[in-house]
């Protein structure tokens, strides 16, 4: 819950965290009670929590067994060195575009980089911009009217099967 404030009038604050693929069908979701929770708090959980897995991680070749990459579109609010450790733990190589200082312009170059597993590609932010409008178009998520969390997360999950099922099936 948010404070007592003239701004929000106690009302329920609320965050959605979606994993997507690269077509923004949902993998996973996560709801934080508190609409001030910093993305960063809640990255592992979603990831965690992928429900849809397309293909196994690992297939064999004539001669050896080869892992396919994973890669993990992150934006710069996920900027965090220990974060950034957790998900390369878990296979998963990073594109986070790198945070700039003030004053310094865009075509500075970075010339420290903190881990391998990251790359400098820009990563694909309205992908799940357009999940979220889609999960929006649900009248009883963008205005949450429920009580308890589970009930709101019961809901989520269910436009997310409908966002699913109207994206693989009706096409």
């Amino acid at each position: 819950m948010t404070g007592n404030n003239p701004t929000d009038r106690s009302k329920l604050g609320t965050k959605r965290h979606i994993l997507t693929d690269k077509k923004g069908i949902p993998l996973s979701v996560v709801i934080s009670s508190s609409a001030s929770t910093h993305d960063i708090k809640l990255v592992t959980d979603v990831v965690d929590n992928v429900v849809i897995h397309k293909r196994p991680l690992s297939y064999k070749t004539k001669t050896r067994k080869r892992r396919k990459i994973q890669h993990l579109c992150l934006d710069k609010a996920y900027n965090s060195e220990s974060e950034e450790q957790e998900l390369i733990k878990r296979g998963y190589v990073l594109h986070i575009p790198p945070k700039r200082k003030r004053g310094e312009e865009e075509g500075t170059k970075i010339t420290t980089q903190r881990c391998s597993n990251r790359k400098k590609h820009s990563a694909k932010r309205w992908v799940v911009e357009r999940t979220n409008s889609w999960h929006n178009r649900f009248r009883k998520l963008f205005t949450r009217y429920e009580k308890k969390v589970e009930n709101y997360l019961g809901l989520v999950q269910l436009s997310c099967c409908m966002i699913i099922y109207r994206k693989i099936i009706l096409g």
